[in-house]
């Protein structure tokens, strides 16, 4: 099986990567949030019940993303494998997932300096009514400030300011890096396997070791 968990922080590339490990070992992607979508679209009661969840911004409880996360495991095209995004992002979830007989073949994770994650994230500017997105050091527009295309001025998102990417990394350091310990332990017991990948180098660089790798596991 190809079970496979990514661990990173925000702005670590692992959407990026997702795709790369998705093409190359022809598995899915399961998304807890395309799934909680999916299931309020379908009008079920537990999708009712969700809708209202969602409606009022309370938190999804772990119980309920862990059943879909399972249901949807156990559909064909998941028969070889998936790949999960957004869940578990705590202790409480991973174990959760384990209860759920949802064990993991591969955990990676994406290591990236927080200092290098908020240059990243703070220096994305947007074209809001296209979606393109530019970097004022990775990926300048042609004329500072503009739209390569119509000219128009380009902004920075609400979430890209360095206030929010400063807390969501906190989020990240204090609820779900201690993942990082927790799958490194069960990989010491033989029950993952667990590797770390450099993030903290160009998308192509990073996906050639990436793929590297994942050639030697599952070859």
């Amino acid at each position: 099986m190809k079970r496979i968990l990514l661990l990173g922080a925000p702005g670590a590339g692992k959407g990026t990567q997702a795709q790369t490990i998705m093409q190359m070992l022809n598995i899915p992607q399961i998304s807890t949030g395309d799934l909680l979508r999916a299931e309020v679209k379908s009008g079920s009661e537990l999708g009712q019940q969700l809708a209202s969840i969602l409606q009022t911004g309370q938190l999804v409880s772990d119980d309920i993303v862990t059943r879909l996360v399972k249901e949807k495991a156990a559909k064909p095209e998941c028969a070889e494998g998936y790949l999960l995004d957004g869940f578990p992002r705590n202790l409480a979830q991973a174990q959760l997932l384990e209860q759920a007989n949802l064990g993991l073949d591969l955990v990676i994770e994406f290591d990236v300096p927080d200092e290098v994650i908020v240059e990243r994230i703070t220096g994305r500017r947007s074209h809001p009514a296209s979606g393109r997105v530019y970097h004022v050091k990775f990926n300048p527009p042609k004329v500072e400030g503009k739209d390569d295309v119509t000219g128009e001025d380009l902004v920075t998102r609400a979430d890209d300011t360095p206030e929010v990417v400063v807390n969501r990394l906190e989020v990240y350091h204090n609820q779900t890096k201690p993942l990082v310990d927790y799958y490194r332990d069960l990989a010491k017991q033989g029950k993952v396997k667990f590797l770390k990948i450099n993030g903290n180098q160009d998308i192509e660089t990073v996906s050639k070791a990436l793929r590297e790798e994942l050639r030697t596991m599952f070859n």
